[in-house]
C-alpha cells in the first residue's frame, strides 16, 4: 500500500518545495487572505491553474515549449511588466496609505473581486517561474516516475491546494496583527519589494 502511494508522496515533496518560496503569487494570495478579498476564488485560481500547468508537464508539453524559447522571452518581458506596475501601485500604497479600509474585512464589492481575479490570473499565467517549476521541473522529475508519472502528478497538485489553501484562508489568523494602518504599510511594502525584484530580474533575464 505505501509502496502504490511513494509517487504520489514524492509528488506532494516535490511540489510543496517549489511553490512554498516567496514570490509574486503567494504574495498577492496572502494579501488577498488578510483582506478577506475573494479568497476562495483567488486560491482556487492559484490550485487549479497549477493542476492545469502541472498536467501538461506530466504529458510532455514541456519537450514542445523548450523547442520554441523565444515564447518564454515574450512572457517574460509582458511578465516582468506587468510585475513592475504591480510593484510600483504597492509602492504608492506605501507612501500614501488610504485612509480607510485597513481592516481585514470581507464583503468586498464586485469590482473590486473582478480585479482581484483578474490580477490572479495575470500573476500566474503571466509569469514564467510558474511554468519553469510546473510545466518543466515537476514535468521533468515526474518523468523518472515512468507508469506511475500521473500518480506524481497528483501529489504535486495536491500540495498545491493544500499550500494556497492555507496561505489564503490562514491569513485571516494574521488580521488582529494587521489591523493597524502601520502594519498595512510594512506587508505592502513587502510586496512591493517582491513585485519590483521579480519584474526586473524577469527582464533581465529574457
Amino acid at each position: 500500500m505505501t509502496s502504490a502511494f511513494a509517487p504520489a508522496f514524492a509528488g506532494f515533496g516535490t511540489g510543496l518545495s517549489l511553490i512554498v518560496a516567496i514570490g509574486a503569487q503567494n504574495a498577492f494570495v496572502l494579501r488577498q487572505g488578510i483582506r478577506r478579498d475573494a479568497v476562495l476564488a483567488v486560491v482556487g485560481i492559484c490550485a487549479l491553474s497549477d493542476a492545469v500547468l502541472i498536467a501538461l508537464g506530466v504529458g510532455g508539453v514541456g519537450a514542445v515549449v523548450v523547442a520554441w524559447p523565444a515564447a518564454l522571452t515574450v512572457v517574460a518581458w509582458i511578465g516582468g511588466v506587468f510585475l513592475l506596475g504591480y510593484g510600483a501601485l504597492a509602492a504608492r500604497r506605501v507612501v500614501r496609505p488610504a485612509p480607510t479600509g485597513l481592516a481585514a474585512e470581507g464583503g468586498a464589492a464586485a469590482g473590486s473581486r473582478r480585479r482581484a481575479v483578474l490580477t490572479c490570473l495575470a500573476l500566474t499565467w503571466l509569469n514564467p517561474h510558474v511554468y519553469l517549476d510546473t510545466v518543466f521541473l515537476v514535468g521533468s522529475v515526474a518523468a523518472d516516475h515512468g507508469p506511475a508519472r500521473w500518480t506524481f502528478g497528483v501529489g504535486a497538485a495536491l500540495a498545491s491546494l493544500c499550500w494556497f489553501a492555507a496561505l489564503g484562508f490562514g491569513a485571516r489568523l494574521l488580521g488582529r496583527f494587521l489591523a493597524r494602518p502601520a502594519a498595512w504599510r510594512v506587508l505592502d511594502a513587502l510586496v512591493a519589494a517582491t513585485m519590483i525584484v521579480l519584474g526586473v530580474s524577469l527582464i533581465a533575464g529574457a
